[in-house]
């Protein structure tokens, strides 16, 4: 990733890059003295425990990264409790008033900030290590990253139309890279999976929006389309599959299939990821669409490959409303 600098505000550019350096650190710093010890997940997100559900796995999502506004985005994956800036998340932890003290000073280095004339724009690139896996080398890397694709049930035919590629050394290192491009043919967005079994870090994503469409350039919006949660399930799935590279819709790929009058849409979403993929389905419905929910159970659809999915989609009905009621009744439960 390169930073285009406005040749005006070079220096001041620099000096706001620090401060919000500094801004995250202290935000963290605030955030863990209530939270505990987070966790990067993708980006400027930080993972916690969440404090409104006993779960196993840190599963409260924060945005570390302040907009012009102040806010900061965070979400409960499992209670799918929500909100946009900190202060809503701290009002409902009922905390002390030094907290919001500190929240404060901290927010206002970049609440206050004029943007107008410091604006930085991000060109986001491929790493300068990635290597096209369609190209044969006989190294180590690439026969590791081959398997690991094999593995994962991709062959030759996915990785020339997605243009899959790996990295040998560099901060990618010992990763696959899979590209997303938008319907120029433009790079909108790349993820990383680690292809060695003793690699720590199993994913490295760019950090940049997720306010995107995947694999936009690939999509015919005059066919059903389907949403799933990574690019691995995405290209499992084949057809028409747009990965929302999480378990959320964003505003431009939910406006897109508004716009493009979509009529049917298959959201096939992971089995812990039942109440976003309710709340997808409700928005489409509401919007007139017809909404088909692909109830999967314990396995994702990369799990499940190619054929499997596939029977699972052409087996699927139009969501109903008493469906949607039985299945937020039982996540109750759950």
């Amino acid at each position: 990733m390169s930073n285009i600098y406005n040749t005006n505000t070079f220096d001041l550019s620099v000096n706001f890059i620090i401060i919000d350096y500094m801004k995250n650190l202290k935000l963290l710093q605030l955030l863990e003295s209530v939270l505990g010890k987070g966790k990067q997940t993708s980006g400027t997100n930080i993972a916690f425990f969440s404090p409104f559900t006993s779960h196993y796995k840190p599963k409260l999502e924060i945005d570390l990264n302040t907009t012009s506004e102040g806010q900061n985005a965070w979400h409960c994956w499992i209670s799918d409790k929500k909100g946009r800036s900190i202060r809503s998340l701290f009002k409902q932890l009922n905390l002390p008033k030094e907290k919001f003290d500190k929240l404060n000073r901290i927010i206002e280095v970049s609440k206050y900030r004029d943007t107008k004339e410091t604006k930085i724009e991000y060109s986001l690139q491929l790493p300068n290590e990635y290597q096209p896996l369609w190209i044969e080398k006989k190294t180590p890397d690439y026969r590791n990253a081959i398997h690991y694709l094999k593995t994962r049930g991709i062959n030759i035919f996915d990785i020339i139309r997605y243009r899959i590629g790996y990295a040998d050394s560099g901060q990618y290192s010992g990763k696959i890279i899979i590209p997303s491009y938008d319907s120029n043919g433009q790079l909108n967005y790349f993820v990383s999976r680690a292809y060695y079994k003793s690699d720590p870090h199993k994913h490295k994503n760019p950090q940049t929006s997720k306010d995107i469409i995947g694999f936009e350039m690939l999509i015919n919006w005059n066919e059903p389309i389907i949403l799933c949660e990574g690019a691995f399930d995405a290209i499992t799935i084949k057809r028409n599959a747009i990965p929302l590279f999480g378990k959320i819709i964003q505003p431009i790929l939910q406006k897109k299939i508004i716009e493009e009058h979509v009529k049917d849409i298959y959201i096939c979403l992971d089995s812990d990821a039942i109440n976003n993929a309710i709340e997808i389905a409700k928005k489409f419905m509401a919007e007139g669409l017809n909404v088909y929910f692909v109830e999967l159970s314990d396995k994702d659809p990369n799990e499940l490959g190619y054929k499997k999915i596939t029977e699972k989609l052409e087996d699927t009905y139009q969501f109903s409303f008493e469906r949607m009621m039985e299945l937020k009744i039982d996540s109750l439960w759950k």
